[in-house]
């Protein structure tokens, strides 16, 4: 049972999905902010993904921010009996 938890991938985990859509959110808006010509130059086609979660990020930066504090105590809270039971088994 460990093992199958162990192994999801962030595409059939959704807590695990939304985790990397917040943080490729949080990270393009920083990106942006420190950077603005690296993201600015591609607002279209597959590097334009990239330009709109930095836009995300920046425009909804407080709802944002109050999903990475309630995801950062899910999984703080959430998967850490998991991740002791795995250390001990191994």
């Amino acid at each position: 049972m460990l093992d199958s938890i162990a192994l999801e991938s962030a595409i059939f985990n959704f807590q695990s999905l939304l985790t990397v859509i917040l943080l490729l959110s949080c990270t393009c808006a920083y990106l942006r902010a420190m950077a603005p010509s690296l993201l600015d130059k591609n607002k279209t086609g597959l590097l334009g993904i990239f330009w709109k979660c930095a836009r995300i990020g920046e425009r909804k930066s407080p709802y944002v921010a109050v999903c990475c504090v309630i995801m950062a105590l899910s999984i703080l809270f959430s998967r850490w009996p998991f991740h002791s039971l795995a250390s001990i088994s191994c």
